[in-house]
């Protein structure tokens, strides 16, 4: 069984043939954010991924209550602020 990867960042960006999803770990004093996963998805599987995690996250709450985001400064959803430049 493949081990997973702790990411609380992610960017996506996309083109008209692929989603491509960056999973990223971002840390208190360091500079840039840690790129641990890529992800390439077709569109049709971008969107299946998307309806799959609406239905997730509705089983989550119904079964452990909202799921609450703190207000960010930034307006951003990341855990703190974030480091300027790439990841």
């Amino acid at each position: 069984m493949a081990q997973g990867e702790y990411a609380n960042f992610a960017i996506i960006t996309h083109s008209s043939s692929d989603f491509i999803l960056d999973f990223a770990r971002v840390l208190p004093g360091v500079a840039k954010a840690q790129v641990k996963s890529r992800v390439i998805l077709a569109p049709e599987h971008a969107k299946r991924l998307l309806g799959a995690l609406q239905e997730n996250i509705m089983r989550y709450e119904k079964a452990f209550g909202p799921i609450r985001i703190p207000d960010q400064p930034s307006g951003g959803i990341a855990p703190f602020e974030l480091p300027k430049g790439e990841a």
